[in-house]
């Protein structure tokens, strides 16, 4: 077995590949990254104060490259770092958090209605939990002076 052929990782795609007689879907936007929210979170807040890379770096002691790489979403930071971040901005790490948090629903809602209905309901994904009822409600077990709860001694 040669190098080349060692080297090479098995791919599984996180969704089915459509087959090759099926229609290609329309194209979707792409699913946003955490790090890519939060990158922009950051350089927004830097850039609405008026603060340089530098500042913000020294402030924060991260080095500019790397602060400058977490903006881009090109590095996953750590808790500590993105804290350190925030800090350095007057924020919270819950408040850079949260506003990554907003943006993501807005694009996700937009993601969802620009997604063609045919792929099924809630986004084209399957439901999760129980189905509402439907009719009346009635109890299904034994129904005694607990509502419902048998309990054993």
């Amino acid at each position: 077995m040669t190098i080349r052929a060692t080297n090479q990782a098995d791919v599984i795609p996180l969704r089915p590949l459509p087959a090759a007689a099926d229609p290609a879907p329309p194209a979707l936007p792409p699913e946003p990254l955490w790090r890519d929210l939060v990158g922009e979170v950051l350089r927004r807040e830097r850039r609405a104060q008026g603060r340089t890379l530098k500042d913000v770096s020294e402030a924060s002691r991260i080095s500019m490259a790397y602060l400058s790489e977490v903006e881009r979403g090109r590095k996953e930071a750590s808790s500590e770092v993105l804290a350190a971040a925030a800090r350095a901005l007057g924020l919270s790490l819950a408040d850079v958090l949260a506003l990554a948090g907003e943006r993501l629903v807005s694009l996700t809602a937009a993601r969802t209605r620009s997604r063609p209905r045919s792929l099924g309901t809630a986004g084209g994904h399957r439901a999760v939990g129980p189905a509402a009822p439907t009719g009346p409600v009635r109890p299904t077990g034994p129904a005694g002076p607990m509502g419902g709860v048998l309990l054993a001694a």
